[in-house]
């Protein structure tokens, strides 16, 4: 997911990433609330992190040095510390279920 899952930022060009994001926000309750009706012990886990440094920036506005400034120039994320986040979800006990994680890093201002 992504922290745009749960809020919408005063940038037109997401906010149809948005959308997507809080879709898969209500598709993963649903999910949750369908699996625990079914006595599944299946558990499931929606990890919303705010930005990271990935290539999707680049991607969307196809400019890689712009990318690469404004990544430098705010806080962000790095790919292992989302990892990081799936593999303590991964390893938790069995009679632990963790919901959501909603991750920003140190200092962001979102």
């Amino acid at each position: 997911n992504s922290t745009l899952g749960h809020r919408v930022v005063p940038w037109p060009q997401l906010h149809c990433y948005a959308a997507t994001k809080h879709a898969m926000t209500a598709l993963t309750e649903g999910m949750r609330q369908e699996l625990r009706e079914d006595n599944t012990n299946i558990r499931i886990a929606s990890i919303s992190p705010g930005l990271v440094a990935t290539e999707f920036l680049a991607q969307m506005i196809n400019d890689g040095a712009a990318a690469k400034k404004m990544y430098e120039s705010v806080p962000c994320l790095e790919a292992k510390d989302v990892a990081s986040s799936v593999l303590h979800i991964l390893s938790s006990p069995v009679h632990v279920q963790i919901h959501d994680v909603i991750m920003r890093p140190t200092g962001s201002m979102n």
